[in-house]
């Protein structure tokens, strides 16, 4: 290892290379025919000198010496080349070297030399120069090698060997505005030549290193050039076979974050620019040829969306984001197909944008929940009409019609109660359809409001410590299904249940659960960091023992593979594996023993209160749909966010009747809320729409409507939950605003909203 080959000849099934320095022949591969000049037939896996019969004529002629010239091989066979070595003429190197005898790689100095004869017409040598490195994988893969003593042998399958800052400068130097006709051959030379040349099965790791560095070349980020070499480029790495992919995940995983996201958003234009190009109706050729461009683009990006994530995010999962599809596509149309295509197996050659939903942002995937919501809403109802046509025609009109919408019929006393009977009673497809609340006894009808409120009151109320049903942990003010409990298990069921229901029909409840939840309910894995979320203290402790470097950890720690629990006034202790109270946690298995713990808290502990849990909330939500959404993403959905933006309410609250933006009342107003404390101003937001977080899609997605009331200032402001929509009387004063609004925020609890 570690000489320099300068010629390589290939037979049927082996090889030879010849090595300049030592002036000996290498061979390997299948030797039955003797072809590998080991006097033998063995076959070789890795190369080895060839004994040939030159070194007899060096014996019967010792006077004179000999070597090789040229090395040749047939199929079966091998032959060499010999010269008196007082010929003058150097063996043949059939590298691509420059005059001096040097590997063409593209430097400081030729970019230089290059530039130096760009301002005029080329020269046809400087032509010649340029085309051939950038036609060639080889003088490329030679290039931008890093360390201050570079070359090939620091690359290996861990570590690409290459300085992309390096390849960044360079190429960035070399394809300027001011010189044209250069930036011309290079893009000529890679889309002829370099790019269909390059191999789905890379004959070695090194000959990967073009693909970290070739899109640091300006050229690929030029519009008129995504369909002759960036997409050609995404193609070429498309179309690797899972080994070469596997290292280049591996170098993309060492990538600094901003030179991740360059690659991520250079191919993010290009679905852009695609997708734009379809919609202005400018045609590229023929439509399939479109969809395989924007195939191409969107599986490299999948490949890269796939590295991200198993690098523990190299760059936040939002990064991939394409904010612009909402204008490009109709989301709902895309995600009607895609279900179809999911549901009935069909082999469509459209691309639906739902393959790929890394790429949807939040307003997206509302969107596409809403859509699912609608169409599941729709087979619900549609299902109910056949029943009822169904039995009308049994009964000749005598039996009870089937509701289209799911009814809870609930007294304010008995919440959970009431809600378990009638959902223990619901079929699955009657959890689908629309849900209406009907409170016993009280007037309002549900437009929206009051089934806001019932989900806040069922779960405030089901979360309450008396049930014993969850852990409450105040350091993260989160909770966690406790290990044990005396509660029927069907109000864990209940609990899922209602989750999805909040989902479904597009509210947010109150619901502080680590982000473990909404791993383990799209079947992801929890791992220390999110032990770290619920539990920091004995997450960082963990962390500790993992970081620990001395060779008393046994001592120090005194652990082993146990935990003890608190419930109820007593302390366990609880064996993490069989036989864990005789296991001490050392160094070789500390690992062990943390990734023990983790799956203990959030899988062993409590698995049938889960199982329950997650039973429930698939009966109403699961289905495709799940599938496009993150953990953090399905959780604000649920719960909303805290991401408070007050400028922004304001901005997009609109006005009707007699008030507007500047009328006086309204200008108080808004002086009033933006001088209240962040927990009163939580409180507007609860009383105004029934939750006191926003939803996923930001403050402007509240909607919120202000309109003047009759009568005078010794009315209170009433919210419309339903609408979001605030009657405030006409105050005059700013003190009595105040007065007022306060005394109607801190007394809102009740389903007699309007």
């Amino acid at each position: 290892m570690g000489n320099v080959v300068a010629q390589i000849a290939c037979g049927r099934q082996h090889t030879l290379a010849f090595i300049p320095s030592s002036g000996k022949i290498d061979s390997f591969g299948l030797g039955g025919n003797g072809q590998l000049g080991t006097r033998s037939t063995y076959n070789r896996i890795s190369p080895a000198p060839v004994k040939g019969c030159w070194q007899c004529l060096i014996l019967l002629h010792a006077e004179q010496s000999y070597c090789v010239k040229r090395i040749y091989a047939g199929g079966d066979q091998s032959f060499a080349h010999y010269a008196l070595s007082q010929d003058d003429s150097p063996p043949v190197d059939l590298r691509t070297t420059r005059p001096d005898g040097q590997i063409y790689t593209l430097s400081d100095d030729l970019i230089q030399k290059w530039l130096n004869h760009g301002h005029g017409r080329l020269s046809p040598e400087i032509t010649n120069e340029i085309d051939l490195v950038f036609s060639s994988a080889s003088c490329l893969n030679g290039s931008f090698l890093s360390g201050s003593n570079p070359d090939h042998y620091n690359t290996n399958s861990k570590c690409s060997g290459v300085d992309i800052n390096m390849a960044r400068l360079l190429y960035h130097r070399l394809i300027q505005s001011d010189y044209p006709q250069i930036s011309q051959i290079v893009a000529a030379s890679m889309e002829k030549h370099l790019l269909p040349r390059l191999s789905s099965s890379p004959p070695d790791i090194e000959a990967l290193r073009l693909y970290l560095t070739l899109p640091e070349c300006p050229l690929l980020s030029i519009p008129n050039n995504y369909t002759t070499l960036t997409i050609p480029f995404a193609k070429a790495i498309v179309s690797l076979k899972d080994a070469p992919i596997k290292v280049l995940g591996n170098w993309w995983s060492k990538f600094e974050p901003a030179v991740f996201q360059r690659l991520v958003e250079l191919y993010k234009e290009v679905v852009v620019y695609l997708l734009r190009m379809q919609k202005l109706g400018i045609p590229l050729s023929d439509q399939r040829i479109f969809t395989c461009f924007l195939h191409t683009s969107l599986k490299f990006l999948e490949i890269l969306h796939s590295v991200n994530e198993r690098a523990g995010q190299i760059i936040q999962y939002d990064k991939f984001y394409i904010h612009e599809l909402d204008e490009l596509i109709d989301i709902r149309n895309d995600y009607v197909t895609w279900f179809q295509q999911q549901m009935f197996s069909v082999m469509d050659s459209q691309v639906t944008m739902c393959k790929y939903p890394f790429v949807f942002d939040a307003q997206a995937k509302t969107a596409l929940l809403q859509t699912d919501a609608v169409i599941q809403m729709q087979m619900a109802v549609d299902h109910a009409q056949r029943q009822n046509l169904h039995s009308l025609f049994l009964s000749g009109g005598g039996m009870e019609s089937v509701n289209p919408c799911l009814i809870l019929i609930v007294r304010r006393e008995n919440v959970v109660g009431d809600s378990m009977e009638v959902l223990r009673k619901s079929k699955n497809v009657d959890y689908k359809k629309p849900l209406k609340v009907i409170v016993v006894g009280e007037e309002a009808v549900d437009a929206g409001g009051v089934r806001k409120e019932f989900f806040l009151l069922i779960m405030k109320e089901l979360l309450d410590p008396k049930y014993g049903m969850f852990r409450y942990y105040e350091e993260s003010r989160l909770i966690w299904f406790t290990h044990k409990t005396f509660e029927d298990i069907d109000l864990f069921h209940l609990i899922g249940v209602v989750c999805g229901l909040a989902i479904y029909n597009l509210t947010i409840v109150e619901l502080n659960f680590p982000l473990a939840l909404y791993k383990k309910l799209l079947k992801k894995t929890p791992t220390l960091e999110d032990l770290k979320e619920l539990m920091p203290d004995v997450g960082r402790s963990l962390q500790q023992l993992l970081d620990y470097t001395e060779d008393d950890l046994e001592e120090t720690f005194c652990l082993n593979f146990t935990i003890t629990e608190e419930m109820f006034g007593t302390t366990e202790v609880l064996e993490l594996v069989p036989n864990g109270t005789d296991i001490s946690v050392n160094k070789s298995n500390r690992q062990e023993f943390v990734n023990a713990y983790v799956v203990y808290k959030f899988n062993t502990s409590v698995a049938p209160q889960f199982s329950a849990f997650y039973a429930g909330f698939h009966k109403v939500c699961g289905g495709k749909v799940l599938e496009l959404f993150q953990p953090s993403e399905l959780q604000a959905m649920v719960i909303g966010n805290t991401n408070y933006d007050w400028k922004e309410l304001e901005k997009s609250t609109e006005y009707k009747g007699e008030y507007w933006a500047d009328h006086p009342t309204i200008k108080i107003f808004w002086e009033v809320f933006h001088e209240l404390p962040l927990e009163k101003k939580k409180q507007f937001l609860l009383f105004l729409t029934g939750s006191d977080r926003i939803p996923i899609l930001g403050m402007k997605s509240l909607a919120l409507v202000i309109q003047p009331t009759g009568g005078g200032e010794q009315y209170f402001p009433v919210a419309h939950t339903c609408f979001n929509l605030l009657d405030l009387p006409k105050y005059t004063n700013k003190e009595t605003l105040k007065e007022k609004l306060l005394h109607a925020i801190e007394h809102n609890q009740g389903f007699n909203l309007v």
